[in-house]
């Protein structure tokens, strides 16, 4: 079964930049701007690397509609919409296709967990209220919880769920999974350092944290992949893997936030309880962030 895919190549998991106890609204705005005009192929808002967990409904609900109305269709946006309660979930991604989001984006259950049964249950339930698309978020380091191949399979099987955002670094576990779809869901890498891993068993890019400061840069990993340039999207993944290496080298969004406010896009406010970037991490960043050209 051939669902529509929602982007090719690569989606920002944006960060929120906040001001003060707020959302800084502007510079979220410019931000997008920026990312559309480098040529990003969609945008997640919403999502780990913009804090959703430390966001109030209230916020959570304003940037999903802020971000549609200022996207304004010139890219997919994708809605972060998941939780641990169903019902809340369900809540968010109604409201999500209700303003315009081109789909959601929805993580395995945390903490509370549950079964293989379970999350054939909470997915479905999620799809079955929605009226846009829904990609499932496989990130078991952080959830708990991983989806397995069987489990994917029997999802593939709504209508409305499409995708697979795969944090899961398990690649033998990926290969399964997709040798059982058939085309049934679309896959898309969920870390950095394995887009062309995943794009070579079959994923059709990656909702990407580097994307962030080298939006371009990363988008060409896909680019020279598809035009069979398979040596040059390899030499690209190795060029970038330190910098990688350096934003997920604390737990991430930090050093991302702290790489975009030295960029100028938004200042290094991050909630609680996460905390400023470490300075030795930082300046090893910035060398590496400099080495590319980019401007701090």
């Amino acid at each position: 079964m051939s669902k529509k895919i929602i982007f090719t190549g690569i989606a920002t998991a944006l960060i929120t930049p906040f001001k003060g106890q707020g959302i800084d609204f502007d510079k979220f705005g410019r931000l997008i701007d920026w990312q559309i005009e480098e040529g990003i192929d969609a945008l997640l808002v919403c999502g780990t690397t913009g804090e959703c967990s430390t966001m109030s409904d209230d916020e959570h609900r304003s940037v999903i509609d802020f971000a549609v109305g200022h996207v304004n269709h010139r890219v997919p946006l994708i809605a972060g919409t998941g939780s641990n309660d169903t019902a809340y979930a369900i809540s968010l991604t109604r409201f999500a296709g209700e303003v315009g989001a081109d789909a959601s984006l929805s993580v395995t259950p945390y903490y509370n967990k549950t079964t293989q049964k379970g999350l054939v249950r909470h997915f479905s339930a999620i799809a079955d209220a929605s009226s846009i698309p829904l990609i499932v978020y496989n990130v078991p380091s952080r959830t708990g919880t991983a989806i397995e191949p069987e489990t994917y399979a029997e999802l593939a099987k709504h209508e409305r769920i499409v995708a697979i955002k795969e944090a899961n670094s398990n690649i033998d576990k990926i290969v399964d999974t997709m040798s059982r779809l058939n085309g049934g869901l679309t896959l898309y890498s969920g870390n950095d350092g394995e887009i062309v891993p995943l794009m070579a068993v079959g994923a059709m890019g990656c909702i990407s944290v580097l994307s962030n400061i080298l939006p371009v840069q990363t988008g060409e990993i896909c680019k020279r992949f598809f035009a069979g340039d398979i040596k040059g999207a390899a030499a690209l993944q190795f060029r970038y893997r330190p910098l990688i290496d350096a934003i997920f080298s604390e737990v991430s969004p930090i050093p991302v936030k702290a790489a975009m406010a030295a960029m100028g896009f938004c200042e290094p406010d991050i909630r609680m309880p996460l905390t400023e970037m470490d300075e030795v991490k930082f300046n090893k960043m910035i060398d590496l962030m400099r080495a590319e050209g980019i401007s701090v």
